[in-house]
């Protein structure tokens, strides 16, 4: 890990946030132009919708007071105890912390935190911004290294913008009959670029201080426009935030908190729409260098991949309410109830095996970041586009239909008709009907509302759909190395043994190398 000191922010800069509740606040007055159910929303820190989502992050500064050696980390940058997710990872043990830290965090949302992307671009962005400036003595690196010694000094929330709204899938960037459909840069200027275009499924965007956007794609010389590499304050000017809708969202403005399922947390997703913003030259990252692309698009999708053991945190939160539910209908003790909650718990750390894994065999980079091992990273993501829904499945099949046919919390506290409820839903006597009907909410919930778009859709789809998983696996499966093992096991002749002992050689460096602390 280089090992270059920059300052701490200069006074006149806000100051460093400490906890949730000072993030919180952090987010107040920004005027950002965010529109949501065709509404222009004055303060999205107060809309209802909303700050579930805020609050979700702000648990990730919580959770760094309450387990500073879990969640916070010292920087290769300033020397200083900063926050994990703002961290660039000097071993596999750093790149292990990141998953326990991010398991930990999805136990106690039971949903998306969102600052996943954020850390995966920085630890990507460290060790391409150097292997640019290696190559063409750019000064990228020391512009990055700087920047993120600032956000580390301030403690701000990093939002990674990636994938383009695309258009035509069967098109490059530069052959779109709409060339802002990929962000790309529109004007340069001796003080630095203007940018346009959008950027879609950004998670936790508006509860991010900063977003660093970034190409979504391989891109050619004529795309030279389309490789930008930037860090943008959200509250940019020319910058609109259109807002994702989700399953039930709307139950959160009706009152009450039991129909909401989780009322204290949730994700955000929304679409950003960038008119001519600009980015000055001190935080322009990659600027044309085209063929960096793909490098920075495959080692972030290393890193992301992988942290999606986030959803076994999730797993855990869910297993957890389909046992409770099996105890207040009082069949815990049936063969096949304990059974299903085994299978629920194997496939859920089948995930975190494979991503643990590709943390402790991560390997270091020439700028001393640490990338996760590429093969189990991508089975790691693979594993999550389908074991989840298995999980939502059983957990819906320990629930039952009063899941979704429960009546609402205004019928449970209606004069007349809540006393009914109260007697015709009742499971085991000992146990409330509300707290009953509140763990059948959480499932459904998670399973079918609106934190099931992290949970399930967002497993299927974040960090590349299925199959741009199972194109990585086929380029690191080395079958013809695993051929030539099978031949010379059952004493078939090859005439290939210099390229076993090279084969050999890769495997055993990738599979074997050892662990750094």
């Amino acid at each position: 890990m280089d090992q270059e000191v920059v300052a701490p922010a200069s006074a006149g800069m806000p100051n460093r946030i400490r906890s949730g509740a000072e993030y919180i606040e952090s987010l107040r007055g920004r005027r950002l132009a965010v529109y949501l159910m065709g509404e222009l929303v004055d303060e999205p820190v107060d809309h209802p919708v909303i700050r579930p989502s805020i609050n979700a992050v702000a648990r990730t500064y919580d959770l760094a007071n309450e387990d500073p050696a879990l969640a916070s980390a010292i920087s290769s940058l300033t020397g200083t105890n900063v926050n994990r997710f703002l961290h660039i990872s000097g071993s596999p043990a750093d790149l292990v912390m990141q998953n326990k830290m991010q398991r930990r965090l999805g136990q106690l949302t039971g949903t998306c935190f969102q600052r996943c992307v954020g850390m995966d671009a920085l630890n990507s962005l460290h060790s391409v911004t150097y292997d640019l400036d290696t190559k063409y003595n750019t000064p990228y690196h020391a512009r990055f290294t700087q920047f993120l010694a600032r956000m580390q000094s301030l403690n701000l929330v990093i939002g990674g913008a990636m994938t383009d709204v695309k258009g035509d899938r069967g098109q490059s960037p530069s052959q779109q009959a709409d060339p802002d459909l990929f962000l790309h840069v529109v004007r340069r200027t001796p003080e630095g670029v203007y940018v346009r275009g959008a950027k879609a499924h950004q998670t936790g965007c508006l509860n991010s201080h900063w977003l660093i956007v970034m190409p979504t794609m391989r891109l050619e010389a004529v795309d030279r426009d389309y490789a930008i590499v930037g860090a943008i304050p959200v509250d940019a000017a020319g910058i609109t935030y259109i807002y994702g809708r989700q399953s039930c969202d709307t139950r959160s403005t009706e009152g009450g908190d039991i129909d909401v399922g989780n009322a204290q947390f949730a994700g955000q997703e929304a679409m950003i729409i960038f008119e001519d913003v600009f980015i000055p030259n001190e935080h322009v990252f990659l600027d044309g260098e085209f063929e960096f692309a793909s490098t920075l698009v495959e080692r972030f999708t290393c890193y992301h991949r992988r942290s999606y053991v986030c959803k076994t945190g999730v797993g855990d939160v869910l297993i957890g309410a389909a046992a409770t539910v099996a105890d207040y209908n009082g069949v815990e003790r049936a063969s096949h109830i304990r059974d299903k909650l085994v299978e629920m718990t194997h496939l859920n750390e089948t995930i975190y095996g494979a991503g643990i894994a590709a943390s402790h065999q991560g390997t270091a980079m020439n700028s001393g970041a640490y990338l996760p091992d590429e093969m189990l990273a991508n089975v790691c993501k693979h594993h999550v586009t389908r074991l989840p829904y298995e999980i939502g499945r059983l957990a819906q099949d320990l629930g039952g239909g009063l899941m979704v046919t429960l009546p609402s919390e205004h019928e449970l506290r209606h004069e007349k008709i809540g006393p009914m409820i109260e007697k015709y839903l009742k499971g085991r006597p000992e146990i409330k009907t509300e707290d009953r009907i509140r763990i059948l909410r959480l499932v459904e919930n998670m399973t079918l509302g609106r934190n099931a778009v992290g949970y399930l859709t967002e497993s299927m789809h974040g960090a590349g759909s299925p199959q741009a998983q199972r194109i990585q696996i086929a380029r690191s499966m080395q079958i013809e190395f695993k051929k030539d093992l099978a031949k010379a096991l059952a004493g078939i002749s090859s005439a290939s043994r210099g390229k076993i002992e090279s084969d050999l050689s890769t495997y055993m460096a990738r599979v074997f190398a050892p662990i750094s602390n």
